[in-house]
């Protein structure tokens, strides 16, 4: 906790909650001036609308300047290889290519698709904690569950391997961790870039009947073999990463909301609303990707520059109180739709429906399993991941 105040004010959280100062800078100013993950200076948007209007703008405010996370100013990165990784990165892109790619994935990630994955999601799950079970306690959540489920499952829809999901796991992290030298996390970008370029030329070579077999065998003369690997690579890093990270913060949420636990796990009606809470009270995702302004703009009454980074507060704005009654408080039993937790426009999330579906089954399913789930280790030497891009949990000892 000493390090916290080093990490940037978008970072910066006291247990699940944004810090005081992010807050107070939302409900004052409503616009911050703050440094991003690469060292660039950024404008920090904090309130609900004003995040939502830069979300649903992509004309005046661009994604695809400094897109993939990497700065203009990064000298070990070429102009042709910041090209190669901007390519296929869909919230490093503006229309028309975002429209162009996203045209092409939607019909995989729509409601009525995830529901015929849904009961290969329960047998994962199922499975997960036959494991858990097994091993006896105490066992730490997040290896044994919050983390294996959704690998699994991104992994099967794409065609990735799972029994190299270690090296996956190990890539994304570094990649997401701002406490790492930039070198070395360019570097994870690359090695990612390079595993998936393997999956592809195999995908090219004999497309199967996952997802990236899909894209080769249906718009293989639609996207270049740089699009392939951007779309992979991305979809993979987002679709374990973000749920992992949910399943495991969202159990120790429970955990300290046992009246609110007790209710996911006796109530299936109230299994679909909860999800909805926690997404935004955790707001997993503290600040989407910068965007660039091509023209001066006004938000909050500030006038911000043509050419600048504003960079979108998802969790300040989903705890604002003009959004939302009594913010900062988690109750299932509200319906919280509206959350920018997914984002909002032309970039919302493309996964959201499977998030859900994964969410809607395993966090049931693990109360139900283990009615008297508790914590194995005393509830202050928790230890989130502060730094990392993606907030979460190291690991989570339980007993039941």
């Amino acid at each position: 906790m000493t390090e916290a105040p080093e990490l940037p004010l978008q970072m910066r959280r006291n247990g699940f909650d944004p810090v005081e100062e992010l807050a107070q800078a939302r409900d004052g100013k409503g616009v911050a001036r703050v440094m991003t993950p690469f060292g660039v200076p950024a404008y920090l948007v904090l309130r609900y609308e004003d995040v939502r209007e830069v979300l649903s703008d992509p004309t005046r405010f661009s994604s695809a300047f400094r897109a993939g996370g990497i700065p203009g100013g990064a000298t070990q990165v070429s102009e042709e290889e910041r090209d190669a990784l901007r390519s296929g990165n869909l919230i490093g892109l503006d229309p028309p290519d975002h429209t162009r790619l996203r045209r092409m994935l939607t019909p995989e990630f729509t409601v009525r698709r995830m529901r015929r994955l849904q009961p290969r999601i329960t047998e994962i799950v199922d499975a997960a904690l036959d494991d858990m079970e097994g091993a006896g306690k105490p066992a730490d959540l997040v290896s044994n569950f919050a983390l294996p489920v959704p690998s699994l499952v991104i992994s099967e829809l794409l065609g990735v391997p799972y029994a190299e999901r270690a090296e996956f796991q190990d890539r994304s992290a570094r990649l997401l961790d701002i406490s790492l030298p930039e070198e070395e996390r360019i570097a994870a970008r690359w090695q990612d870039r390079e595993y998936m370029a393997g999956l592809v030329a195999r995908a090219q070579a004999d497309p199967g009947e996952d997802m990236l077999g899909m894209l080769v065998r249906e718009h293989g003369d639609d996207l270049t073999t740089n699009e392939l690997i951007g779309v992979a690579s991305l979809l993979l890093l987002a679709g374990h990463e973000t749920t992992s990270n949910m399943l495991g913060l969202g159990t120790l949420a429970l955990l300290r909301h046992p009246d609110q636990l007790a209710l996911i796990r006796d109530d299936p009606a109230r299994v679909e609303p909860a999800v909805e809470e926690m997404l935004r009270w955790l707001s997993i995702v503290h600040s989407l990707p910068p965007r660039t302004t091509t023209t001066e703009v006004e938000l909050a009454g500030h006038t911000i520059p043509a050419g600048s980074l504003v960079l979108p507060s998802l969790s300040a704005a989903n705890r604002d109180s003009s959004f939302i009654e009594k913010p900062d408080t988690l109750d299932i039993t509200r319906k919280a739709a509206g959350h920018v937790a997914f984002g909002h426009g032309l970039h919302h999330c493309l996964g959201a429906p499977l998030a859900r579906m994964e969410m809607r089954i395993a966090f049931p399913a693990l109360l139900r399993r283990f009615p008297r789930l508790a914590l194995a280790e005393p509830d202050d030497q928790v230890e989130f991941r502060l730094f990392s891009v993606v907030f979460g949990l190291k690991s989570l000892h339980v007993t039941w």
